[in-house]
């Protein structure tokens, strides 16, 4: 069962909030104070964070720098104001996703869910393969030096471009919709917490010409739609 610390100083949200989630084999604790959140993550066992921004001793924000410092632990951030900016900044201090006030308790629990997924270790590679280097039909990517070859051509991209390259490449086959994008790739170019995701993509296209390997699927995201090489292909291929 997922251990998940609500810190809210709303004392009346705790309790339904618990109820619910139980109801999807979730534990929810809930600590009024950031200091208390705090202390009660230092005791570790929890899997996820709900904060609201507005607390008392410290916003929000500063509560999920604070916890960035030390860990890595699945943050969603809760408020009543739902400016984008909002979301800008709490995304950029490291949170997986957004909830505005007043939500659904189902919302919520479907997006703890989604950042907990997101999480979850990835399954055993082959032993065979190198993590280090992605290989498919006209394309390599060498994760250590980030550097990309299109038909043995070295392709310039930015960082941008690289980190979202990689991150299609690492799941051939998988649509990411732009929030899932701009989730997993934070703290990057401001240009990734608007709509320009579509040109940063545009670009990436282009420089992997001829190359026909990132689909749009329509009101759902993209993908790459190149099959990884086998190990013995991609030995050969370096």
């Amino acid at each position: 069962m997922h251990r998940i610390l609500l810190i809210d100083d709303d004392t009346q949200l705790g309790g339904p909030l618990a109820a619910y989630f139980a109801r999807f084999d979730m534990a929810l604790e809930h600590c009024l104070r950031p200091s208390d959140g705090l202390a009660r993550l230092a005791q570790g066992g929890i899997d996820a964070a709900i904060l609201d921004v507005m607390l008392p001793e410290m916003d929000g924000f500063a509560l999920c720098r604070a916890i960035r410092k030390d860990s890595d632990l699945p943050i969603v951030m809760l408020t009543a104001r739902g400016e984008v900016m909002d979301r800008v900044v709490g995304l950029e201090l490291g949170a997986d996703d957004y909830v505005p006030k007043p939500f659904e308790p189902r919302e919520l629990v479907a997006r703890v869910q989604t950042v907990l997924r997101r999480r979850a270790p990835a399954a055993p590679k082959a032993a065979a393969a190198d993590p280090n280097h992605l290989c498919f039909q006209g394309l390599r990517i060498d994760v250590a030096t980030r550097t990309v070859l299109r038909n043995g051509d070295a392709v310039d991209l930015t960082g941008t471009e690289f980190d979202l390259l990689l991150l299609l490449a690492r799941a051939p086959g998988k649509v990411f919709s732009r929030d899932d994008i701009l989730n997993q790739l934070r703290g990057h170019e401001a240009e990734l917490y608007t709509r320009a995701v579509d040109i940063v993509v545009s670009r990436l296209r282009k420089k992997l010409e001829p190359l026909d390997c990132i689909k749009t699927l329509r009101n759902a995201g993209y993908t790459l739609a190149l099959a990884p090489l086998a190990a013995s292909a991609a030995g050969s291929a370096a």
